[in-house]
């Protein structure tokens, strides 16, 4: 039976952004109704490495990635993968990522990075402060682990980069490296240390506290959203059992926007990464912070009574199976580093929603601004959560955030 209500702004999406979007405009006062047919905080934002990455300013394309894309995207253990079978459909989205990967571009792209990500850390301690989650916020900083001393001096010019657009990171050699994490094997060649950096220790408790001082005061409808219809008062939202008409709506759907935000006549080109972790149970972990070992493309997470390893991209769209080599080649690298490990306890597998350029697609529709897209953070999801809902919010109200969005906005394309 289909139930036939209204509201003043409907989000679609109750991940990680969905519902920071959604207690930013309870907490100005507006009525809301979020529309996922899942979980609350579950998906992305709940399988992800936990990492607040202010210092993530590099884009997925870039001319080092450009130059090495063809052994990336047909090794079945890269960690950049494309499933063959979803090649055809990837086509159009991979020839824009080669354009956004040459230098102009990638460097421009690495500005507007930075740019949404200076205030992610601030926002951030600010949110758990709402939802009463500070004790799941680690303040240690996060580490990139170069395991040959080749590599970690190849990673500077880089991360002269990354410190020229504000971000704060120190070089460590191994002896400094060994003394921060006794854990790690003594052969690496050196880290880079992001000291402001901060993680959740249980991204999964975090989205479950937001859920909690959302979902009483707005109303979740458990379904999936499969049309949108504008109308002189709003828009129509439809699907299995749903009819609401909204006078905003929001998108913030993830993986899932492309077809909406189509129907509401923006066409994003918007494609999915396959995100895959592996958890081993601890009662002590065996390190202290996150620590990337960069030529694998996967995170150590030291979670609350857990070691999650996390990570690499795989372009594959929505419908395939898991790749059991993805997961195969995350205990093999995990074990690399801590041989002692044994099978997983449990594995999982997730979609990231990936724009060619990197940056997420924030702002109105070209059609009007009862529509407001908030989706496309590709890793960035869980950082730029309360950014994106500050920006979604004075775009509703009308108030100056102090971001300029004009990178961000889905007339870009």
């Amino acid at each position: 039976m289909t139930t036939r209500e209204t509201t003043d702004i409907a989000v679609i999406g109750a991940g990680v952004v969905g519902l920071a979007i959604a207690l930013e405009l309870i907490d100005q006062g507006h009525e809301v109704v979020l529309v996922d047919p899942g979980h609350p905080g579950m998906g992305a934002s709940y399988g992800n490495a936990g990492t607040i990455a202010g210092y993530a300013t590099s884009p997925v394309g870039t001319p080092d990635v450009l130059r090495s894309l063809p052994s990336l995207l047909f090794s079945k253990t890269s960690p950049l993968a494309i499933r063959h079978r979803a090649l055809p459909s990837l086509a159009p989205w991979l020839l824009r990522f080669l354009w956004q990967s040459l230098p102009a571009q990638a460097e421009r792209n690495a500005r507007a990075l930075a740019a949404l990500l200076s205030d992610a850390a601030t926002l951030w301690d600010d949110l758990v402060l709402r939802v009463q989650g500070a004790g799941i916020l680690q303040r240690r900083g996060c580490l990139y682990l170069y395991e040959t001393p080749k590599a970690f001096t190849a990673a500077w010019a880089e991360l002269d980069r990354r410190r020229a657009l504000g971000v704060d990171v120190e070089l460590i050699g191994p002896e400094s490296l060994a003394e921060l994490e006794p854990g790690l094997p003594a052969r690496l060649g050196g880290a880079a240390y992001f000291t402001g950096a901060t993680f959740l220790d249980d991204p999964g408790r975090m989205m479950g506290l937001i859920a909690a001082a959302v979902l009483p005061r707005a109303r979740h409808i458990q379904a999936r959203a499969d049309r949108l219809e504008r109308r002189a008062d709003g828009v129509v939202i439809e699907g299995p059992g749903l009819h609401l008409h909204a006078r905003r709506v929001v998108i913030a759907a993830g993986a899932h926007s492309r077809d909406l935000a189509r129907q509401v006549g923006d066409r994003i080109p918007l494609d999915t990464e396959r995100g895959y972790h592996v958890e081993w149970d601890m009662a002590e972990p065996l390190l202290t912070r996150p620590a990337c070992p960069t030529a694998r493309g996967f995170y150590f997470c030291p979670m609350a009574g857990r070691l999650r390893v996390a990570g690499t991209v795989e372009l594959g769209g929505l419908s395939l199976p898991p790749s059991p080599h993805r997961i195969a080649k995350l205990v093999e690298g995990a074990r690399a580093f801590f041989p002692q490990l044994g099978p997983p306890d449990r594995e999982w597998m997730g979609f990231r929603p990936s724009i060619p350029d990197s940056l997420p697609v924030i702002g109105p529709s070209r059609g009007g601004g009862e529509v407001i897209h908030a989706f496309g953070h590709g890793h960035l999801g869980v950082t730029l959560a309360p950014v994106t809902a500050r920006i979604v919010a004075g775009l509703i109200d009308g108030h100056p955030t102090g971001i300029n969005i004009a990178p961000y906005r889905p007339t870009r394309f």
